[in-house]
């Protein structure tokens, strides 16, 4: 069977190499965790780039069939498996036990470009951020524009994304987006609950309303190399319209009084 790399795989030269040390002195390490289930045929590369940012590579396996834990291994991944209740719950799940203080999310199926990691991570070990999401609307998406379901998709996703903004005076861009960076005492203080993608929303929304400082960077979306992505938005829409209502108006959080981000970051 031929397999088809990623698009971006190989790639342009670019940064290589983390500083993981603030301007305060704290020395960071950086855990780079993979949600997958079954994506033999597109893990390698994505693991291969990412190790060099990671200084704890995981890979939250749902019960793969065709290969996937075995490939993590050969990369040197910790493997974990999931309990099988969707990506939100293994989320929640790498969470409680990567070892690093910042937590990286990014998806097996090539999708995303492990080399902007570095973009991600600079805001959080710089201290000028708590939680940095990628955003497509940014740095472009292949996969929001080219069929009616993804046009759907993409509408649904900026809907929930302006009742954000202007319900929470932030200026975001995306809501949605599984590729981001954040540290791990502020994710396991959000408290999660979702069990599916819209965990990507959920984080989002109580990053913003418990105070905390949110920075977008831009970040590509490239078609998955291999077979066919199980998200239908025919199956889940109605979990999303729930989450957004709730966590965005009926979801009561403790503030708490933070330092204002520069404004470069800070979309307002």
């Amino acid at each position: 069977m031929s397999v088809n790399l990623p698009i971006w795989y190989p790639t342009l030269p670019r940064l290589t190499e983390i500083s993981r040390t603030g301007p305060d002195g704290v020395s960071h390490r950086i855990s780079v965790v993979l949600p997958a289930r079954n994506e033999a045929m597109n893990i390698r590369p994505v693991l291969e780039l990412a190790a060099p940012y990671a200084d704890e590579l995981m890979v939250v396996d749902g019960h793969s069939t065709d290969g996937t834990r075995e490939i993590a291994g050969e990369y040197g991944a910790r493997v974990i498996l999931d309990n099988g209740k969707g990506k939100g719950a293994a989320i929640r799940q790498a969470m409680r036990e990567a070892q690093g203080d910042i937590l990286v999310f990014i998806d097996g199926d090539g999708s995303h470009d492990p080399h902007d990691i570095p973009a991600l991570v600079a805001p959080i070990i710089e201290g000028r951020a708590d939680h940095v999401s990628g955003s497509r609307m940014l740095g472009g998406s292949d996969e929001l524009h080219a069929t009616f379901h993804q046009f759907i998709r993409l509408f649904g996703s900026q809907i929930i994304t302006l009742s954000v903004n202007y319900t929470q005076d932030v200026r975001l861009t995306d809501c949605q987006n599984g590729f981001r960076a954040i540290r791990r005492d502020v994710a396991l203080a959000l408290d999660p609950q979702e069990d599916i993608t819209t965990i990507e929303q959920e984080m989002i929304i109580k990053t913003v309303r418990r105070g905390y400082r949110l920075a977008e960077v831009p970040t590509h979306e490239y078609v998955r190399a291999n077979g066919e992505s199980r998200f239908q938005v025919k199956n889940v829409w109605f979990r999303y319209v729930r989450s957004w209502l709730y966590y965005l108006l009926f979801w009561r959080p403790p503030r708490r009084p933070v330092a204002k981000m520069p404004t470069s970051d800070v979309r307002r």
